[in-house]
């Protein structure tokens, strides 16, 4: 078997924090109104994206303020 991994998402770092974006997000779905950062395992991560594929929660909008340059 591989090696399992984590993903944090650190909502300071996303270029559409405090935007509508933000509020239909899977974070802020998941946290509340004010998150700042989620982690979540790779089984999370494919539960989620699943769900996501199929309506059942919002999708992830994080945009990294580094990858914009922003």
């Amino acid at each position: 078997m591989g090696q399992e991994f984590e993903i944090t998402i650190s909502c300071e770092a996303c270029v559409r924090r405090s935007t509508p974006d933000c509020a239909e997000c899977l974070v802020s779905f998941v946290l509340d109104e004010t998150p700042e950062e989620l982690t979540l395992s790779e089984a999370d991560a494919r539960v989620f994206d699943l769900f996501s594929a199929e309506g059942l929660v919002p999708t992830l909008k994080y945009r990294s303020r580094e990858a914009t340059g922003r």
